[in-house]
C-alpha cells in the first residue's frame, strides 16, 4: 500500500523568522525482511531500491555466503508497508546460517547481550595483503565526483552514499540508502554481481568510519576504505589488525590518515 504524501514542510528563516514554501523530497524509509532458506532472518530499516544488490550485500557480510553465486534465487515481494526477499542457499551453506541464527537469538534491545555476541562482534578478520590501488589524487578526485553520484542525497538531504572508485579516483559504482551499512551492501552485492574485483580499486562513504563499515570493506577483500566523516577508535583498531588502509574525514582541503599500512600517502 502506497504511503500517504505528507503536507510541505514550510521552511524557516532564522533571520527574519518568517516560513515559506519549500519542495524537498523526502528519502524512503520502509522495512525489508530478509529470509533465507524459509527461516526469517533480519529486518532492516532500508531504501528499496537495489535490493537484489543489497541481498547479495548482506549475505555476503554476513558470512551467510561466499560468493554471489551461493544465492540461487532471489524473490522480492512487497507487501503492506514492506518488502520480503526470500532467498535459497545451497545445503552447504546451511550450518553458517543456523549459527548465525543461534547468535541473533541472545541480541536484545539494548544492543549485544552476552559474551557469545561480544566474541561474534569482535571475531578475527582476514587479513588483506594487496597494496590498494590509489594515491592522494585519487582520492581527491574521488571526493570531488561524490555529489555527483547521490541523485537521492540531493534530491532529500537525508541518505548516505557508498562509491567504488577506480585507481584514479572515478567512481565505477555507487549506491544510496537512508542507512550508511545498506548502502555499503548494496555497492558489495553489486561488484560480487557484476564480477568487478574490489581490490582494483577503494571505496569512498559518505558516512562516518564505524567498525561494521570497515569489516564490511575488508570481507568484501578491498584494501581501502575512505569517509567523508570521522573514524572511531575501533574502527582504526580493527583497520590494523586486517592491514585495511584507513582514510577518514576526507574534505577538499585534506584528509586523516587513520591506517597506512603500505605507506602510500608517505
Amino acid at each position: 500500500m502506497a504511503q500517504p504524501v505528507p503536507p510541505p514542510a514550510p521552511r524557516l528563516n532564522v533571520v527574519t523568522m518568517r516560513t515559506a514554501s519549500y519542495d524537498r523530497a523526502l528519502a524512503e524509509e520502509r522495512p525489508v525482511a530478509f529470509e533465507f532458506n524459509g527461516l526469517a532472518y533480519a529486518v532492516m530499516m532500508a531504501t528499496p531500491r537495489d535490493l537484489e544488490d543489497f541481498t547479495v550485500g548482506f549475505a555476503l557480510s554476513e558470512g551467510l555466503a561466499e560468493r554471489a553465486e551461493d544465492l540461487r534465487s532471489i524473490d522480492v515481494a512487497r507487501i503492506e508497508n514492506g518488502t520480503v526477499i526470500r532467498s535459497m542457499l545451497p545445503d552447504e551453506r546451511a550450518e553458517p546460517l543456523r549459527e548465525r541464527l543461534r547468535l541473533r537469538l541472545v541480541e536484545g534491545s539494548c544492543g549485544l547481550c552476552g559474551l557469545e555476541s561480544i566474541e561474534e562482534v569482535l571475531r578475527p578478520l582476514p587479513v588483506l595483503t594487496a597494496p590498494p590501488r590509489m594515491d592522494a589524487q585519487a582520492l581527491a578526485a574521488a571526493a570531488g565526483a561524490l555529489r555527483d553520484h547521490q541523485p537521492l542525497g540531493r534530491a532529500s538531504g537525508a541518505m548516505h552514499a557508498a562509491a567504488f572508485c577506480g585507481p584514479d579516483g572515478a567512481i565505477i559504482a555507487a549506491r544510496e540508502d537512508v542507512g550508511r551499512h545498506n548502502a555499503l551492501d548494496k555497492l558489495i552485492g553489486h561488484l560480487a554481481r557484476e564480477a568487478i574485483d574490489s581490490a582494483d580499486g577503494f571505496i569512498l562513504l559518505s558516512s562516518r568510519g564505524s567498525y561494521e563499515l570497515v569489516e564490511k570493506t575488508v570481507r568484501a577483500r578491498c584494501p581501502a576504505l575512505a569517509t567523508v566523516s570521522a573514524a572511531t577508535d575501533l574502527a582504526a583498531a580493527r583497520a590494523r589488525e586486517a592491514n585495511l588502509t584507513l582514510v577518514a574525514l576526507v574534505r577538499d582541503e585534506g584528509a586523516l590518515i587513520m591506517n597506512d599500512p603500505h605507506g602510500i600517502f608517505r
